[in-house]
């Protein structure tokens, strides 16, 4: 399967906008965590290894897109899970039961030991537990996966003038930037607060024509409001496309909110990167019945 280009109808004829469904490579392993993921499960083939090391929380897009490919293309996946309360909630959490199903196996640790999780001490633990293993870094993003990633645009989007994405970990937005066509200016919109995302992004990618776009995190990491909830239920109304409430929401809502005020000049053509994650909407949906706020009607 293979993503696509989809116009966004504006009420203005001023500025082209469309997205790219990437969230349709793969119906578990979608967006960019099949670009990062590519590249990654080849060297371990190649290395050897059966085995797939890698960390996340509850409603990780990131664990349930390495389950889907290890299940998929032949290796035991072992997921290190950040909260040790979780131990006891796999059934009752989409993402976590999804993976299990999988077949992945967990380890649960503490909120403070997770924040650890690249020591040394850490690893060696791991590897005492389970063996040997092909380690990959939460939310996927080394060089190889950047590798994966600079193969979101092609030839076919040279004619836009802004490409537009999410940004997490950092590494969708640095190969984009590294494949990006000489005119165009990449514009991240991050899903959490903190200024430490350029010096990330920087490890992989040059300086040169992007810019991060804060403002749009509403309140934070995996964290939504009834303002954005409505907002992806309108859109997918309109549009008949489903967005993730931690990531292309995010970047959606921040697009259409620039575009509002003026941002883009006349005549811009705009691609959004849809980068997938609809397997979290379960999630949270859950979270919300429990805070008593609106519920995500986008049909997944």
């Amino acid at each position: 399967m293979n993503s696509f280009n989809q116009n966004i109808a504006l009420d203005t004829a001023e500025i082209i906008l469309d997205i790219k469904r990437d969230d349709l490579l793969h119906p578990h392993i979608s967006g960019n965590k099949f670009r990062k993921l590519k590249y990654n499960l080849e060297q371990a083939k190649q290395l050897n290894y059966n085995t797939l090391l890698t960390f996340g929380g509850a409603f990780s897009n990131h664990i349930a897109a390495v389950a889907a490919a290890g299940k998929e293309y032949g290796f035991q996946t072992i997921g290190v899970i950040r909260g040790d309360e979780l131990y006891s909630q796999i059934a009752n959490n989409p993402t976590l039961s999804f993976a299990f199903s999988y077949g992945m196996q967990f380890e649960f640790v503490t909120r403070e030991i997770y924040q650890k999780k690249e020591s040394t001490e850490f690893i060696s633990f791991l590897h005492q537990k389970w063996g040997d293993f092909y380690l990959i870094p939460e939310g996927g993003t080394n060089a190889l996966a950047i590798q994966g990633t600079q193969e979101i645009l092609t030839s076919e989007d040279a004619h836009y003038d802004y490409v537009c994405c999410a940004v997490g970990t950092g590494g969708t937005i640095s190969g984009l930037i590294r494949s990006a066509f000489s005119h165009q200016k990449i514009l991240g919109f991050p899903a959490l607060k903190g200024d430490f995302l350029t010096n990330e992004i920087c490890k992989f990618a040059p300086a040169g024509n992007w810019e991060l776009i804060s403002g749009y995190e509403f309140d934070g990491y995996a964290k939504v409001t009834a303002t954005l909830i409505e907002f992806m239920n309108d859109f997918y109304q309109k549009t008949q496309v489903p967005l993730d409430p931690i990531y292309t929401a995010k970047m959606v809502f921040g697009v259409m909110d620039l575009i509002s005020k003026g941002y883009f000049e006349k005549g811009a053509q705009i691609l959004m990167i849809h980068t997938g994650g609809l397997q979290g909407i379960h999630g949270m949906n859950q979270v919300l019945l429990q805070k008593k706020l609106p519920l995500i009607t986008t049909h997944v």
